[in-house]
């Protein structure tokens, strides 16, 4: 198969692979060695076609789960339920695809090995992210189900309060204890900032080890 003459197929074939080898053995232990022996007969230089590294192929694989879940594009325009319900619908919709979960706490040890992967992720959160938080907490504001003046600064710090400061790999907890504390702390600022998002049966999926806290993706 040629790797040029269905581009699109090959990138696909890629990420196919990918993904099984970072379910099964996780980011870490993959190499792209084992990622081309996934492929079905490409070749090494089918990979570095499409990609330079490891570390692109995964972000583009968050990208595409993210996009085939795009809980933003599934509640626009939904009348029934305001602003509010429309987050807490959000942070559902997403953590109930157990393929995103699991690739999501894989990002802690890579944003943590490479200034790079960190610039990404970071990025993402500013940009993409807060934009679409931001037209839900307008929302949200204009039907009084949330309490907040700034709709984009509300969104950023509610960002980086769950992606960045509950993130163990950036602020280690000592314990067990000190990470249940931060979540209970989290919790208590997102409802100051007018979005009670972080409640009991959010909490019910949430595993707080020594290392932090991380979602229980096989969880009913």
């Amino acid at each position: 198969m040629s790797r040029n003459k269905y581009p699109e197929e090959t990138e696909q074939i890629i990420l196919d692979a990918a993904l099984k080898l970072f379910i099964e053995k996780g980011y870490e232990q993959t190499t792209i060695l084992d990622i081309v022996g996934e492929m079905g007969g490409l070749t090494r230089g089918a990979f570095y076609h499409h990609f330079k590294t490891k570390e692109e192929v995964f972000f583009a694989l968050t990208d595409k789960l993210f996009n085939d879940i795009e809980p933003f594009e599934k509640l626009k325009g939904r009348t029934d339920i305001n602003g509010l319900e429309k987050i807490k619908l959000t942070l559902q919709i997403l953590n109930e695809s157990e393929e995103y979960a699991v690739l999501q706490l894989q990002i802690l040890p890579l944003i943590e090995s490479s200034p790079t992967a960190f610039k990404v992720y970071m990025e993402k959160q500013r940009t993409f992210l807060t934009s679409k938080y931001a037209e839900l907490i307008e929302e949200g504001i204009n039907d009084g189900s949330i309490k907040a003046r700034y709709p984009k600064l509300t969104a950023e710090l509610f960002l980086l309060i769950c992606n960045v400061w509950m993130m163990p790999t950036i602020y280690p907890q000592a314990n067990e204890e000190e990470a249940w504390q931060r979540f209970n702390m989290a919790k208590d600022i997102v409802d100051f900032l007018g979005l009670p998002v972080l409640n009991k049966k959010l909490t019910s999926q949430v595993a707080i080890t020594e290392q932090g806290m991380v979602v229980e993706v096989n969880k009913k």
